[in-house]
């Protein structure tokens, strides 16, 4: 009798998909040979537990048979077309049984820009998992080369994987992608950013590697946008029923009927959907490249594909990241695209209710819409509140009670977070900005131990200088006499609020903003990552590999990403067994990434 197989829950990993069933056209096939060459750098013990790919008891570190079941599972790179033509040869024994599809997606990098040459350029989508009642979508980034890849469309010709002739070409992803997507979307998840997250990292040779993916659904708005763009109604519903059914059996949605009256809440809650998120990243200086073409979010509102996401420390709303061939939006102007996607929803539910499609100009006045812009505002004013450190119950009643006052503080909040630097534009390595002057965070920090210690209002001059980051030059310092006015405004609003928390809660008011202030210094933390922080630390993390276990180098990645968990505990709240603390060698690496995180605190 053959041995019982370790962890035999990564087998039903294995290419299949019910896209592949439902959505004829959608997708194109590969089949796949086994990697023998890689290591596993990084196993998300966390998201796998959730995934029921180890048991809750498992110890979070690899040992030798979970290391082959990952490289087992994910180890593999796709026979493209450009290996059939040259009839590359493969061992047999390293013929992998299954195929993997690459999807068709919308994507603006396309000529004629109608998705019939777009889609997973250098990806393929590993299968399902089941756990829990909750499925799991996986795909891994950097397996190859497929003839969807951006340069395949504008050159006419199929690229070996690996090749750097040609951009967008190389069907291969970076060991820094993985380890700084690890990074930054758990942080995100941790916060209660929606967003897809890295299951593990592969290191191939010379700093290439296969960055393994998963989310509940990984599908995006451009999914549904091809078919609808190509008139394609046969596969638009099909792609659209595949997605609903999905988010209904995993309980994010509630169980509507099918039909018609599914295809009209799928336009409602993507508008809602849509606006949280873009309100998400406007309140929290995340740049996710929203588009109209759906490629970079998934259709759930969360965050997809880090090669372009940005996590800011100060509201830079000028900053533009430099594609080659055109320019991103700025943070600002994502809430713009994400409206006009929530319109396309729209024209999607008409599509499917009336049978034809009609002009997208006629929904620019739809009800969703409405829908879209009263959640945005919502969202936008919750996020606000939340910065101040109060409980949720009580923001809650703010929200209720005093929503003229919370106006006048934020309309005076905006003026300084939106302050730009009299140095104007400048280029910075990955496109061009226009710098931000004032940290809120920082100042949103300080403003409770201050008035804990005394209720006076503070000098214009000195609530300017908490203010004011490490971009604001000579001439941004100048204390204006409207800056002035603009900060007793701000300092007469704070007041006024924490002052009604206060008596909500039945307290004092020095005791008051003494817990706001322990709960701000978490929620607007000093060391609070940004995207110049997760390069740094991506950078240190692949050095440090060299000289660090596997288990330690993720004891690292764990307890960096535990410290940039951005809620507060509740005084009353269950204290949680005490953790081991880390080893020396652990300890000192976690504190050096810390530290530089908050020297850059202020940066992009």
């Amino acid at each position: 009798m053959a041995p019982k197989a370790k962890y035999p829950r990564f087998r039903r990993i294995d290419g299949s998909h019910p896209w592949k069933r439902r959505v004829s056209g959608g997708f194109v096939d590969y089949s796949a040979r086994r990697r023998r060459d890689g290591q596993v750098a990084f196993f998300n013990f966390a998201l796998a537990k959730e995934m029921g790919l180890v048991p809750q008891s498992h110890p979070e570190r690899l040992n030798p048979e979970l290391s082959r079941a990952i490289l087992r599972t994910f180890g593999l790179q796709i026979l493209n077309e450009w290996d059939y033509l040259h009839r590359t040869r493969v061992p047999s024994r390293d013929r992998l049984p299954h195929t993997y599809m690459a999807t068709r997606y919308l994507q603006l990098q396309h000529p004629g820009r109608r998705g019939t040459t777009s889609g997973d350029g250098r990806s393929v989508w590993n299968g399902t998992i089941t756990h829990a009642g909750v499925t799991w979508d996986v795909s891994s980034c950097g397996v190859g080369v497929t003839r969807l890849c951006p340069a395949t469309a504008h050159e006419g010709r199929f690229f070996r994987t690996g090749t750097r002739t040609a951009s967008y070409g190389c069907g291969t992803a970076a060991l820094g992608e993985g380890i700084s997507a690890a990074l930054l979307s758990e942080t995100f998840h941790r916060n209660g950013i929606p967003t897809e997250r890295v299951l593990a990292v592969i290191a191939l040779r010379n700093g290439y590697a296969i960055n393994v993916r998963a989310g509940r659904n990984l599908l995006r708005p451009s999914h549904f946008f091809a078919p609808l763009k190509q008139g394609d109604l046969t596969r638009l519903r099909a792609a659209i029923d595949l997605f609903a059914e999905r988010q209904i059996a995993n309980g994010d949605w509630p169980r509507v009927a099918p039909g018609a009256a599914r295809h009209r809440f799928l336009a409602d809650e993507c508008a809602r959907v849509f606006a949280r998120a873009a309100a998400t990243f406007e309140s929290e200086y995340v740049f996710c490249w929203l588009d109209w073409d759906g490629d970079n979010v998934l259709a759930d509102g969360g965050i997809v594909d880090y090669g372009s996401v940005r996590q800011f420390g100060l509201y830079h709303r000028e900053y533009r990241f430099d594609d080659a061939e055109r320019w991103s939006t700025t943070i600002p102007e994502q809430r713009v695209k994400a409206r006009y996607i929530a319109q396309c929803f729209a024209q999607i539910r008409a599509c499917l209710l009336e049978g034809r499609k009609r002009p997208l100009e006629e929904f620019a006045h739809d009800p969703c819409l409405r829908i879209f812009d009263r959640e945005f505002a919502l969202t936008k004013e919750r996020l606000l509140v939340r910065k101040l450190g109060l409980r949720t119950r009580t923001a809650a009643h703010l929200l209720r009670t005093r929503r003229r006052e919370l106006e006048r503080f934020r309309r005076a909040f905006s003026y300084f977070e939106r302050a730009r630097s009299a140095r104007g534009p400048c280029k910075v390595p990955d496109g061009l900005t226009w710098n931000a002057v004032f940290s809120m965070r920082d100042l949103l920090r300080e403003l409770p131990l201050r008035f804990a210690a005394s209720p006076a209002p503070l000098a214009g001059r000195e609530l300017l200088r908490l203010g004011l980051s490490s971009y604001a030059a000579r001439a941004d310092r100048a204390a204006t006499p409207t800056r002035l006015r603009m900060a007793s405004r701000l300092q007469r609003s704070y007041l006024r609020l924490m002052r009604a928390a206060a008596a909500f809660e039945r307290r004092a008011l020095a005791e008051h903003l003494r817990e706001v202030a322990r709960r701000s210094a978490v929620i607007n933390r000093r060391d609070r990552i940004t995207g110049d922080g997760v390069d740094y630390a991506t950078d240190r993390l692949i050095r440090y590999r060299r000289r660090l276990s596997s288990g330690k180098l993720h004891r690292v990645i764990a307890a960096f990403v535990d410290h940039q968990d951005l809620n507060p505990r509740e005084p009353d709240a269950e204290r949680e067994p005490a953790e081991r603390p880390p080893a020396h060698d652990v300890r000192r690496v976690l504190d050096r990434l810390i530290e530089a995180v908050a020297e850059m605190r202020h940066g992009l």
